[in-house]
């Protein structure tokens, strides 16, 4: 799927994904390719994006607020306040702040 974070200042992330889980004001909830239609309002809470690699980003490019996990190089995160998604035809929409 591909995934588009767009925030006042800038477009943070814009790239082929695995999979993406985001803090919902419901809870947390991931999505995979071929997810059903959603719309959702985002919460304060991190996002963390699942990529395959990382070898054709360049993360020095987003002034550091996307940051690899700890714990797994295949797992970026981003913290934000807010924000809305929108998911339709494995094509996802974050406006975030």
């Amino acid at each position: 799927m591909f995934l588009e974070i767009v925030t006042p200042e800038a477009i943070l992330f814009s790239s082929e994904i695995d999979s993406l889980s985001v803090p919902g004001i419901d809870g947390e909830f991931q999505m995979l390719n071929n997810h059903a239609p959603v719309v959702s309002v985002l919460k304060e809470g991190t996002i963390y994006i699942h990529v395959h690699s990382q070898n054709h980003l360049e993360l020095n490019d987003l002034n550091d607020k996307l940051v690899a996990h700890a714990n797994d190089d295949k797992i970026l995160t981003l913290p934000i306040n807010s924000g809305t998604l929108e998911l339709n035809e494995n094509k996802v929409i974050i406006l975030a702040d």
